[in-house]
C-alpha cells in the first residue's frame, strides 16, 4: 500500500468518526447584565460573593476531561444564554429541553429557579450561582442538583468553629436588606442548635441620613451597654459593604466572623492541600483572576455532567445523565480531600466547607469531633430527617 493511499485510508476513518461522535450539550443561564458583576463591585473581592461569569469554569472543566472525552468519542457543546426576568429563563429552559440539551448550569435568582424550572422537568438543572435555602427546601424540584454550598450549611460551618474555639458568647449585627432577613434567621438557629449565647442582636444600616449615623458606627454597634462581653460578632451582611470596615474596629478587641473577618465558603483560591493549589492555578491562567466559590460550584457543576455523560457516551441525553446523578453510589472529586456526592433528599452536593480570612484557610467544616450517624458531611445543612424536601 503506497503512502499516499494509506494517509487517504487513515483521513476517511478520522472523518467516519467524527461523523459518528455524539455531542454534549451544556448549557449555561445567567442573568443579564447581572448587578454582582458590576466591575467596580467585583474589584472589592467581597468574601464569599461571586468573582465572574461561571463560563470559564465550565469550559476548564470540560477541558480537563478531553482526553476521555476523545477517546469515547464524545463532542461538549457549551451554550451560554443570559436573561432578563423570570419569563425568559423558562422559555429559555423550554428551548434547551426541546432541542435536546443534556444539562443546565443555573447562575440565577432563586425566584427564577422556581419559576422557570418546571419548565425543563426532564433536564438536569444543577445551581452553581445561589446559596438560599428556597430552591432547596421549598420549590424541591426533582430534577434540581445544587453544587454551592447553602446558605445553612455556611452558618452551620461558622457555629461548629465557634463551638469548637469556644466562642460561646455571639453578638449579632444584621444589616437592613431584605436578604439579609432569612439569612439572619439561620443563624440564630444555628446558635442555639449548637448551644451558643446571641448576647445581643443588633441592626446595622448604611446611611448618608445623619440622624441614623449610629446605626452604621462599629463602635457603637458593638459596645457592651445592655449586653455585657461577647467573644465575637456575627456580621450578616448581603450586600458586603459595611461587613468589611468592621474586623479591628469593634468596641472590644474580638474576631468577626460571617460575612467578613473569617468565612465560611465553598473554595478559597488559596487552600494549599489536596490538589486545591494546582486547580487554583489552572483557573488563575485560564480566567485571569482567583477562583471563587461560585467560580468552584461552577467547575464541579460542568465535571458532574460530563462525568455522568462518559458512562453512556453514545447516548449523552438528560435521561441517562439525571439517573447517574441520582445514583447514591455517584462520587465527584472536589479537591477537598473527601469524595463528594449529592444527597437523595435535597440534591445539595454534599462537600467540606473551608474557614478563611482572606489570607489561609483556618480551618475546614465539618470540625473535627462533630458526630453524625451516617455521613459527618450531613452536619451541614439540612439533614434529612430536617428537610422539606424530600426530592425523589
Amino acid at each position: 500500500m503506497t503512502e499516499v493511499l494509506r494517509s487517504a485510508l487513515l483521513a476517511l476513518m478520522l472523518l467516519g468518526g467524527a461523523a459518528h461522535a455524539a455531542t454534549l450539550t451544556l448549557g449555561l443561564l445567567q442573568v443579564e447584565d447581572d448587578d454582582r458583576l458590576d466591575p467596580k463591585r467585583v474589584e472589592l473581592g467581597y468574601p464569599g460573593q461571586t468573582g465572574g461569569s461561571l463560563d470559564k469554569a465550565i469550559e476548564m472543566a470540560v477541558k480537563e476531561s478531553q482526553f476521555e472525552l476523545d477517546n469515547a468519542k464524545l463532542q461538549v457543546k457549551i451554550d451560554v444564554r443570559a436573561v432578563a426576568n423570570a419569563d425568559d429563563a423558562k422559555a429559555a429552559l423550554a428551548a434547551w429541553a426541546k432541542s435536546g440539551a443534556t444539562a443546565v448550569v443555573l447562575d440565577i435568582p432563586a425566584a427564577w429557579i422556581a419559576s422557570a424550572g418546571p419548565a425543563a422537568a426532564a433536564l438536569p438543572l444543577i445551581n452553581a450561582g445561589v446559596a438560599d435555602e428556597a430552591p432547596r427546601q421549598q420549590a424541591c424540584l426533582a430534577n434540581l442538583f445544587h453544587t454551592l454550598p447553602s446558605e445553612r450549611m455556611r452558618v452551620d460551618a461558622m457555629a461548629q468553629t465557634l463551638l469548637a474555639r469556644k466562642w460561646p458568647r455571639v453578638l449579632v449585627l444584621s444589616g437592613p436588606l431584605e436578604a439579609d432577613q432569612p439569612r439572619l434567621a439561620l443563624v440564630q438557629a444555628a446558635l442555639k442548635r449548637y448551644g451558643l449565647k446571641t448576647v445581643a442582636q443588633r441592626p446595622f444600616k448604611m446611611s448618608a441620613d445623619p440622624r441614623e449615623r449610629d446605626l452604621s458606627n462599629p463602635l457603637l454597634l458593638t459596645g457592651t451597654a445592655n449586653s455585657g462581653e461577647y467573644d465575637v460578632v456575627w456580621v450578616i451582611d448581603s450586600d458586603g459593604e459595611f461587613a468589611r470596615t468592621l474586623p479591628y474596629r469593634t468596641a472590644l478587641p474580638r474576631p468577626v466572623v460571617g460575612d467578613a473577618g473569617l468565612v465560611a465558603v465553598g473554595w478559597a483560591p488559596h487552600f494549599e492541600r489536596f490538589g486545591a493549589p494546582q486547580l487554583a492555578r489552572r483557573f488563575q491562567r485560564a480566567a485571569d483572576r482567583p477562583m471563587t466559590g461560585n467560580d468552584w460550584a461552577g467547575y464541579m457543576a460542568a465535571k458532574s455532567v460530563v462525568q455522568a455523560a462518559l458512562e453512556q457516551p453514545a447516548a449523552p441525553n438528560a435521561a441517562n445523565v439525571m439517573k447517574v446523578l441520582k445514583r447514591p453510589d455517584n462520587t465527584l472529586d472536589g479537591f477537598k480531600g473527601v469524595r463528594l456526592s449529592f444527597r437523595p433528599w435535597d440534591r445539595q452536593l454534599r462537600q467540606p466547607l473551608l474557614l478563611t480570612d482572606g489570607q489561609g484557610v483556618i480551618a475546614i467544616a465539618p470540625i473535627e469531633g462533630v458526630m453524625h450517624p451516617k455521613n459527618v458531611l450531613d452536619t451541614l445543612g439540612a439533614d434529612a430527617p430536617e428537610s422539606a424536601c424530600k426530592a425523589k
